[in-house]
């Protein structure tokens, strides 16, 4: 009888800002190019259909082509599918995971990881690999122009051909994070600093503008949360934190084309450390 493994290895394919894929994601992925459907694949993962929602808009916001295409309404119901993209992710994820665990089964070799500071290096590289951020909107984007001012700089980014984004950091920041043109960062931006129009076309004093549909309303007794996919980017979700009594007296309901804003200075910017 062949003995059992004594490290299990469980992968997690990471961008620089954190995880994006690990098996849970995977097993979702994989279901919804079964069934076709968020709701059939949260079930048989099992998540709740929010989680599977969110850890869908995460991995597309993330990810530089869409895993998954949804359509929403229409004379069928709307449905969801997995992009080519999305297949090509699995096949690699299930390669690497069988790599993986053959590694691991060689860890569990005599005299291999057996010295105390050989778990304690492992578990300060465990938790460096835990990292998450609370920010519920995170986007992928490339530096596009960098203006420096006395104190603070204006950092503009190109979220998509057709988009873009403008965040306002210290000039230490512009020095410390060494932005340059052309460089991938993340634009973190918290879902309560999101404001929802009921018009796309309505602009405010805040320096970002950017249209969308609501394809997601989760009603709380105080506050909601909305669900926008963007249009003009390919595959990117934003979130908002609205009262529900907002939701109601705008009329806000799922389909709806609405305006997304939020100034400069609530975008937050990470780098590869």
């Amino acid at each position: 009888m062949n003995q059992a493994p004594k490290f299990k290895a469980e992968i997690a394919l990471r961008t620089e800002y954190g995880s994006m894929i690990g098996e849970t994601r995977i097993r979702l992925l994989e279901a919804i190019g079964r069934h076709g459907s968020i709701a059939q694949a949260a079930r048989q993962v099992p998540l709740s259909y929010k989680s599977a929602w969110d850890a869908v808009d995460d991995m597309n916001n993330l990810a530089e082509s869409a895993l998954v295409e949804r359509t929403i309404g229409g004379a069928h119901g709307g449905g969801t599918r997995l992009t080519d993209h999305g297949h090509q992710l699995i096949a690699m994820f299930r390669a690497l995971e069988g790599e993986s665990q053959a590694a691991a089964d060689r860890l569990a070799e005599p005299g291999v990881g057996d010295t105390p500071a050989d778990v304690a290096s492992l578990r300060r590289l465990l938790r460096r690999l835990a990292m998450r951020t609370s920010a519920r909107n995170q986007f992928l984007c490339t530096v596009d122009e960098i203006r420096q001012g006395p104190v603070n700089a204006q950092v503009y980014l190109s979220l998509d051909r057709d988009a873009r984004l403008e965040a306002q950091v210290t000039r230490d920041s512009v020095e410390q994070l060494e932005l340059r043109r052309g460089q991938e960062v993340v634009a973190l931006i918290k879902a309560p600093a999101i404001i929802v129009l009921p018009d796309p076309r309505i602009r405010t004093s805040a320096s970002n503008h950017l249209s969308g549909r609501v394809s997601r309303i989760e009603n709380g007794p105080v506050n909601s949360e909305l669900s926008i996919d963007l249009e003009m980017v390919l595959a990117r979700t934003a979130t908002a934190v609205v009262t529900t009594d907002a939701v109601h007296s705008l009329g806000l309901e799922e389909g709806a084309a609405v305006g997304v804003a939020f100034a400069a200075t609530s975008v937050l910017l990470a780098v590869m450390g």
